[in-house]
């Protein structure tokens, strides 16, 4: 019988062709394809809300959020996806995951099914502005707001992370795979006439 090997690759891997893109000059947009994550979505069981959220805080150290957030704890990254539910971004996966939601809440392995990029830099607003109706200035859209929202009629999940070292605020959009390389193409015409710096990171 045939042995076969599977190997991981990004949906991103045909369209991302790092470095600089468009007007050119300093870029005025950063798309980073931030890559090696685990995503695990926790959903809490009928009537079990309130013991998910203490099951979280005893495994996280911190509240899960219950309104559109992110919360980031030491080594992971909760995200609101919905009423009774939020994502775990992390390096995890879902070994440890299991026992601490046991009864409580359903888990769901999403690392595969979700491509995570990273947008900033000084026209990144103006960006998101044509792809999204989503109101991101600082005062509308802090650090740690979420949405569940969708750009260029693409469902995804978007979050502000902390800003950058120069001050820049840092957005992250979530989208499924299967949309991931059309919607990456259209962040590319968005934004070609800001020049652009490409890339891709293991660290998120």
């Amino acid at each position: 019988m045939a042995e076969f090997s599977w190997e991981v690759r990004s949906p991103l891997e045909r369209a991302l062709v790092a470095g600089p893109y468009g007007a050119h000059g300093d870029a005025g947009v950063s798309l980073t394809e931030i890559r090696n994550f685990d995503l695990v979505q926790v959903m809490a069981r009928r009537g079990k809300a309130a013991e998910m959220a203490t099951a979280a805080n005893g495994y996280f150290g911190v509240a899960a959020p219950e309104t559109p957030k992110a919360v980031r704890t030491a080594d992971a990254t909760l995200i609101w996806s919905g009423p009774d539910q939020f994502f775990v971004l992390s390096k995890g996966g879902m070994g440890a995951l299991t026992p601490a939601f046991s009864g409580a809440a359903s888990l769901s392995d999403q690392s595969h099914a979700r491509v995570l990029i990273s947008i900033s830099g000084a026209k990144a607003r103006m960006m998101l502005a044509k792809l999204s109706s989503i109101d991101l200035h600082a005062e509308a859209f802090p650090i740690g707001a979420a949405a569940a929202t969708s750009m260029d009629h693409t469902s995804v999940t978007l979050w502000r992370g902390n800003d950058r070292t120069d001050g820049q605020a840092v957005f992250n959009v979530l989208v499924f795979a299967t949309f991931a390389e059309s919607l990456w193409h259209t962040m590319l015409d968005s934004v070609a006439e800001y020049g652009i710096e490409i890339g891709h990171s293991e660290e998120f």
